[in-house]
């Protein structure tokens, strides 16, 4: 009896193993280039490893964490991040790319390819290009101030008086495609006859869009916060592009104050840090989406 428990365990065990042989070499892969880099990475920050003018690395502990809490530049990093996450993904995608999703909705074929083809490109342009255009978009000679000189209004240096506002709103103007896409999914998975109800109701649209279509994709809109989230935490090339984190550091956010320590200065150790630092960040936001979205609607 015992014998043939024995052999319908084998048996059990042998067929999962076969069932989870083919994701064997996804695993591989995924521990050879994702968390091997990362705890390469966790290592190297607890080191006070540099690019140049050392001979070896010696173990430091925590004081690379100590010395980013008690950085000016790195606080002022911080609060430049979340000021840059707020208004760009938070705020601007989000709301933007609802938006544009409901207004495409009611609008024309013909309109909506068109919108749909402008939002997509800015979206699916390389980081580095976008900036470029941006910096060409804001620059004291460029087209935003040639459009304000021919409306007679006043005009400034953008990337020199209000650098933070003018990297955020290039974010918004390229990441926005992706709320928009999504969004359009969730609006059009609303029941048409629920929306008829309401009006029948006599629900006006902002009510309507408060009490029934927010709750009813109040997923997707998580969803959407978290990966835009995500993405906005770890924009470099854009900024870079664009200001290079300056003037000074008034746009200086956490990935371009970490490029700058561990390969401007030459500090790997310290730069690494931060970076495991924006890492834990990225994951107490997306803890907290995933909360949200585990809750009944």
């Amino acid at each position: 009896m015992a014998g043939r428990h024995a052999a319908r365990r084998r048996r059990r065990y042998g067929g999962k193993a076969v069932r989870l042989l083919p994701l064997a070499p996804a695993t591989a892969l995924l521990l050879l280039f994702l968390a091997g880099p990362v705890a390469y990475c966790v290592a190297i920050a607890f080191t006070d490893t540099q690019l140049t003018g050392q001979a070896s690395a010696s173990f430091v502990g925590l004081a690379n964490f100590r010395r980013a809490f008690a950085d000016d530049g790195f606080r002022n990093a911080v609060v430049l991040t979340i000021v840059f996450t707020v208004l760009s993904s938070l705020v601007g995608q989000n709301t933007l790319g609802l938006a544009l999703a409901g207004l495409m909705r009611r609008a024309s074929r013909p309109v909506r390819t068109l919108t749909g083809a402008v939002v997509i490109a800015a979206w699916v342009l390389p980081e580095i290009v976008a900036g470029f255009l941006l910096y060409t978009f804001f620059n004291r000679r460029g087209t935003l101030n040639a459009v304000l000189e021919w409306l007679h209004l006043p005009t400034q240096n953008w990337l020199f008086g209000l650098p933070i506002l003018a990297v955020s709103f290039a974010n918004v103007w390229r990441g926005t495609a992706f709320s928009m896409l999504v969004y359009s999914a969730a609006l059009a998975g609303i029941p048409q006859e629920i929306t008829e109800a309401a009006e029948v109701d006599g629900a006006s649209g902002p009510r309507r869009l408060w009490h029934v279509t927010l709750p009813m994709i109040r997923r997707s809109i998580a969803t959407n916060l978290m990966l835009n989230t995500l993405q906005t935490l770890s924009v470099f090339g854009l900024i870079w592009a664009m200001t290079r984190g300056g003037p000074g550091n008034r746009s200086q956010t956490l990935p371009v104050f970490m490029y700058d320590q561990a390969f401007q200065k030459s500090l790997i150790g310290y730069g690494t840090a931060v970076a495991l630092l924006l890492l834990l960040v990225g994951a107490v936001f997306s803890v907290v989406y995933l909360r949200l979205m585990r809750e009944e609607v």
